[in-house]
């Protein structure tokens, strides 16, 4: 068979730390004689060394930082070529796993045969199902350990399979093997004589290479180009085929067209097929932007700003539901945010718990609402069009990526009521202009008063306001709420959504909330309008706010009694850029209201008939 015609699979090896996966590629690669050159020049030649020299090389390659997160190798036989992605064992490398699970068509799981299941097993095999790997290779490593039984291996087996049960794996094959002496590797094992299945390199030579065979067409568009011979559109075809004089549809617009020509770089193509980075170029000219997709007529993704995904979460920092987010799908950037955390998954034994956040490494099923609609298809369906990741706002880390299970129904059915009076029309009427104004500070630094001291200036200057006090909206609208960091964020979501409507009034808000996330201020800014959110921190050390504390609660927090109280045993984020800061050790709460009535005043946010 001629090289270019080999078909190419790429797979993962993963499993619990000190399992064998390195062992494992090394005895694969030596027995193949495709020993890479970076790794024999680790040995100190360029022949190839023994297993033992080998397996050094490998070792020191990762001391020296070469392969910090996933090593990936790459060798071929007679029939196929393979890329082999290493990923690490130890849970802090989650993230890691994901990227290389994401990209590969099957994966070797290893146990080590004498420790059995763990839950780092457990939790590959899991992130294997939900990245769409459907065949996977189970490897009961090091038998030697364990006299080479059959009993083992075979209780090895029956409780990953009656594990697997719940999964949707369409192929699982076991295999008992002793990666440093290469039993049951590239050639049947002599010392398992019991053992009559398939070699794991056998597996690898027949295993299918495309994880969606039946998906259609689909080119996400990330780059549109203007040139004279006329607008191109740049992308990576993900899944199916596409020729020149096809018909396509743009999603999400549903304008229709036909492939005039495809082209890489200077070469044009008749054909082409999934991975292929290409230029296409339409028969006439349609509104077509970053973040369309061109996809087959008679098939067609889904669009919706509401969606069901499972989320495998990589940050340090929790995940709590309402907390703003960006999410990237297929060329698209919107803004996204958890509305409901239906189930965290029990790695241990693959329960579904109820569950108020998301931890570190932790796998949720959740609902998710979009500022915009995406265009999607199902992650079981099309992985590039199914996966995506959520990005922190601020610092731009990746905090978790996502498998669309499908797009909520109820979403499709729901649009907004345009109404005849809106937000300027109240506003008018009430001579003002609205404004949220949010303070916020420890308990006892003196926010209500001065919020109460502002309400009545702006009322002896004839305006509309309404506040919104933390411990008053706790009586009615969030009292099924209590203190814990994942009860302040949605307390904040609701208050801040509750603002949002106040303003559409036409009303002057004041919220006074601790509100200690800077995340969730940041999500209440974003729900205004650029020039309607003032941000007033009431700057007051902790030591006077204990020293003002008349209800005694930060000596009952001191004393334990109360738990999650901001600035003992829970957290406040002070604001980095608010636009007033009261300083109250110095300022009256007296001076302090003045000094917002007068910001207001020289930034026009108290409105006169002339303004509006």
């Amino acid at each position: 068979m001629a090289g270019d015609e080999k078909s190419l699979l790429r797979f993962l090896t993963c499993g619990s730390v000190d399992d064998g996966k390195s062992t494992l590629i090394g005895r694969l690669l030596y027995d193949l004689n495709a020993v890479p050159r970076d790794v024999l020049a680790q040995t100190g030649g360029g022949e190839v060394p023994d297993f033992a020299d080998l397996l050094d090389g490998l070792a020191a390659e990762r001391e020296q930082g070469i392969t910090i997160d996933v090593a990936y190798r790459y060798f071929e036989t007679k029939t196929r070529k393979y890329i082999i992605a290493d990923a690490p064992g130890h849970a802090q490398y989650t993230r890691n796993m994901v990227t290389a699970a994401s990209n590969s068509d099957l994966a070797v799981l290893l146990v080590d045969a004498a420790r059995g299941i763990l839950d780092q097993t457990r939790r590959h095999a899991v992130i294997c199902d939900l990245m769409g790997i459907g065949n996977i290779v189970l490897c009961v490593n090091k038998m030697d350990l364990v006299d080479y039984a059959q009993k083992t291996f075979n209780e090895i087996e029956e409780t990953f399979r009656d594990m697997c049960a719940s999964l949707s794996f369409r192929e699982i094959d076991c295999v008992p093997i002793c990666a440093r002496l290469g039993e049951n590797l590239t050639k049947p094992g002599k010392a398992m004589p019991w053992y009559r299945g398939a070699t794991v390199l056998e597996l690898l030579e027949q295993a299918e290479t495309e994880c969606n065979p039946q998906t259609s067409m689909r080119l996400p568009v990330q780059y549109v180009s203007r040139t004279g011979r006329g607008r191109g559109y740049a992308g990576t075809l993900c899944s199916g085929a596409l020729c020149a004089g096809d018909e396509v549809v743009i999603a999400p617009s549903g304008l229709e067209a036909h492939i005039k020509s495809i082209s890489i770089g200077q070469k044009t193509l008749q054909k082409a097929h999934r991975g292929m980075s290409v230029m296409v170029r339409l028969d006439r000219d349609v509104d077509v932007s970053r973040g369309d997709v061109l996809c087959a007529p008679d098939d067609r993704p889904e669009v919706s700003d509401q969606i069901q995904a499972h989320l495998v979460w990589m940050s340090e920092k929790p995940m709590y539901p309402g907390r703003p987010f960006l999410l990237k799908l297929a060329g698209r950037t919107v803004s996204a945010s958890v509305s409901a955390l239906k189930y965290r998954l029990d790695i241990s034994d693959l329960s579904h718990s109820p569950a108020r956040k998301l931890e570190l490494n932790d796998i949720g099923l959740c609902n998710l609402s979009l500022g915009r609609p995406v265009i999607f298809d199902p992650y079981a369906r099309n992985r590039e069009m199914g996966g995506f990741i959520l990005i922190d706002r601020q610092s731009g880390e990746t905090l978790a990526c996502g498998m669309i299970r499908f797009g909520l129904r109820r979403a499709r059915h729901l649009s907004w009521q345009e109404l005849d009076i809106g937000k300027a029309e109240r506003a008018a009427q009430k001579h003002q202009k609205p404004v949220v104004l949010w303070f916020t500070g420890l308990s006892g630094s003196g926010k209500s008063t001065i919020a109460n001291l502002v309400e009545k200036r702006l009322y002896d200057l004839g305006k509309h306001s309404i506040l919104l006090d933390g411990d008053n909206i706790r009586h009615g609208l969030n009292r099924d709420l209590g203190f814990t960091d994942a009860d302040r964020v949605e307390n904040i979501r609701r208050i801040a959504e509750t603002a949002k409507l106040m303003t559409e009034a036409g009303l002057i808000v004041l919220v006074s909330f601790i509100s200690p996330f800077a995340a969730e201020r940041r999500m209440a800014r974003e729900l205004m309008a650029a020039d309607e959110f003032v941000e007033i921190y009431v700057n007051t050390p902790l030591a006077e706010c204990e020293r003002r504390d008349v209800k005694g609660l930060y000596a009952k927090a001191r004393r334990g009694e109360i738990k999650n109280f901001t600035g003992i045993d829970s957290p406040y984020e002070p604001p980095e850029h608010p636009e007033i800061t009261l300083n109250t050790l110095k300022q009256t709460p007296q001076n302090a209201a003045q000094t917002i009535i007068d910001w207001l005043d020289k930034h026009g946010l108290l409105g006169t008939d002339a303004d509006l």
